[in-house]
């Protein structure tokens, strides 16, 4: 137990003198992942401080048989890497709503939820107003639908954004 609370200490005294990164005020573009069914998502990111932020991020899908609308929103910690590479992990949660329809059955199904998420990523700030990422966020839903919400969501994606 002693040991465990000694590397407890020693994690978080190298966590706390990474070197933070000063980040863009302000960040737009895509992240491209699953969402949980509904794809890309408009991806905003407003800094904090000097080095944290909060993001928030919009998918929507509009198809024959499947409709719906997400938001999340995560906070987020931002360190340095090496060079123009940082790392970040945070946490968040956010709402949603879907309706679905069975073409064979005409059977209808709609549903609103909300979901705790956490956050991990890296990502590369080029010189130019250009940011990179590849990140992980897994998401636990609750909503009404066994189907599609009340899971672990494992959501990878890539980022694209502009920065200014």
């Amino acid at each position: 137990m002693k040991k465990l609370f000694v590397f407890g200490l020693a994690v978080l005294g190298f966590v706390f003198t990474l070197a933070a990164q000063d980040i863009s005020p302000n960040a737009i573009g895509l992240r491209l992942g699953d969402s949980n069914a509904l794809g890309a998502e408009v991806s905003y990111q407003r800094a904090l401080g000097d080095n944290n932020r909060l993001e928030l991020d919009l998918g929507w899908r509009d198809g024959n048989n499947y409709d719906g609308i997400k938001l999340a929103g995560v906070y987020q910690w931002v360190w340095a890497l090496d060079g123009n590479f940082n790392w970040y992990a945070g946490f968040g949660g956010g709402l949603g709503a879907f309706s679905y329809t069975d073409n064979q059955s005409d059977e209808d199904d709609s549903d609103s939820f909300f979901f705790v998420a956490g956050n991990i990523g890296i990502e590369y700030d080029f010189d130019i107003p250009l940011l990179l990422s590849l990140d992980f966020r897994p998401e636990i839903g609750f909503g009404d639908d066994q189907r599609d919400n009340n899971d672990l969501d494992f959501d990878v994606a890539l980022g694209i954004r502009y920065q200014f």
